[in-house]
């Protein structure tokens, strides 16, 4: 009897698998709108006679249900990124999509989520064509909106777990700038939490010649966002990481008006709840205190987004790096520190008291002391056939560890 781990690269029919991934590249969409990638998971679903139904708006369930056993779900989000792609591929993005505020910007699978939804149809194939290897049910989630943190809050709040089966552990994986056939998974906390913040301080408008009548929000702001520096710097012990980020700083329409306000992000990051919420709370005292000495009304501090922990239960992270180890070698899988990237993945388990396991594969050929662009950079093109072959790889393997059955028997 043959096993799918066995056959994934050989038999699984790879010319489709890349030619949906260079769809998928070529066409992303924005976190929440990705209604045509929705019809293509879809469809595909359909092609392969698995069950499935939207959910979130723009999420897609398939349910594989192969006789008895235990129901184990995997997660492969599907949103792009605003970035506008400079990686040169034949297949590389020119399409745009529309912000919030009505911005029109280019759109990028930057993050490599193209990789993560290919690989893991690619899986469902190899499953549904080897269906005496395995035993149980799979539930299949295409995720939106990771990037934005609201696609797995949308699929829980849209009554995921009330219609497809409850599962008994939630599995995923990311594509990173690694070398292809290797695997880095973490034992406990995987991922950072995550908080994004806006800013908006105020003054007093005034023409540039006559500061004296002003209330400058840039200086202000400016004070703010080196203030904000000190915390992990001298808040926080040495050895506690934790990040504070500002990404975008705006203000003013003209450079002799000093201008009644100004406006600018913020990114947290930390593993430990008690850290985010001593950051937090020092973020908004700066803020307010720095409003006070500059003799500026009280600021606004709204919440953009909140990203949760992502943690892999010990126990289950174990099972899965031993499956990793089989199905891709014991050399190529790396037991790893927690990363300060986050994900809204854990929300899916954590939601209906499950445990859940994430962890990262390799879709570069690197040279030695090669170093492959990052996740979210215009360059960020994982190597097609590799990358696809190792998410496609780990996924089975891992699905396996919990659905498989002994081939002997």
């Amino acid at each position: 009897m043959t096993s799918p781990t066995d056959t994934v690269l050989s038999d699984l029919d790879t010319d489709r698998a890349h030619r949906i991934y260079r769809h998928l590249h070529a066409h992303p969409e924005l976190s929440m709108q990705e209604h045509a990638t929705a019809d293509l998971v879809a469809a595909e679903l359909e092609e392969l006679g698995i069950g499935h139904f939207r959910c979130g708006g723009t999420g897609v369930v398939g349910v594989i249900r192969n006789g008895d056993g235990p129901v184990v779900a995997f997660r492969a989000d599907t949103d792009g990124l605003p970035i506008a792609e400079d990686t040169g591929l034949e297949y590389a993005s020119t399409a745009t999509g529309t912000l919030e505020d009505g911005t029109v910007v280019p759109v990028m699978h930057g993050c490599g989520h193209d990789t993560h939804v290919t690989s893991l149809l690619s899986a469902a194939r190899a499953l549904t064509s080897h269906p005496d290897t395995w035993s149980g049910t799979l539930v299949l989630v295409f995720q939106p909106g990771e990037e934005v943190a609201a696609g797995a809050r949308a699929m829980v709040d849209d009554g995921l777990w009330e219609r497809a089966p409850l599962p008994e552990v939630v599995l995923g994986q990311h594509v990173m700038p690694l070398r292809s056939g290797t695997v880095d998974i973490s034992h406990g906390v995987a991922m950072a939490m995550a908080d994004a913040l806006r800013v908006t301080v105020y003054g007093k408008q005034s023409h540039g010649s006559r500061p004296q009548s002003s209330i400058d929000p840039i200086v202000l702001g400016a004070h703010v966002i080196t203030r904000l520096q000190t915390i992990v710097s001298r808040e926080l012990d040495p050895r506690t990481p934790a990040v504070v980020t500002s990404g975008t700083f705006h203000a003013g329409l003209k450079e002799n008006i000093i201008p009644d306000r100004a406006e600018f992000t913020l990114n947290i990051r930390a593993f430990e709840p008690e850290v985010r919420e001593r950051v937090l709370a020092a973020v908004r005292r700066i803020v307010s205190g720095e409003a006070a000495v500059s003799g500026a009304p009280e600021p606004l501090v709204e919440e953009i987004y909140s990203f949760p922990r992502c943690h892999n239960d010990p126990v289950q992270a174990a099972r899965v790096e031993s499956a990793l180890r089989d199905g891709l070698g014991e050399g190529n899988v790396s037991v790893a520190e927690p990363v300060m990237g986050s994900e809204d993945f854990g929300l899916l388990g954590e939601a209906v008291g499950v445990p859940s396991v994430f962890w990262m594969f390799g879709g570069f050929d690197l040279a030695p002391g090669e170093e492959a662009p990052v996740n979210h950079s215009p360059d960020f093109a994982p190597a097609m056939g590799p990358a696809l072959a190792t998410g496609t790889r780990a996924a089975v393997a891992a699905i396996l560890a919990y659905l498989g059955t002994d081939p002997r028997g």
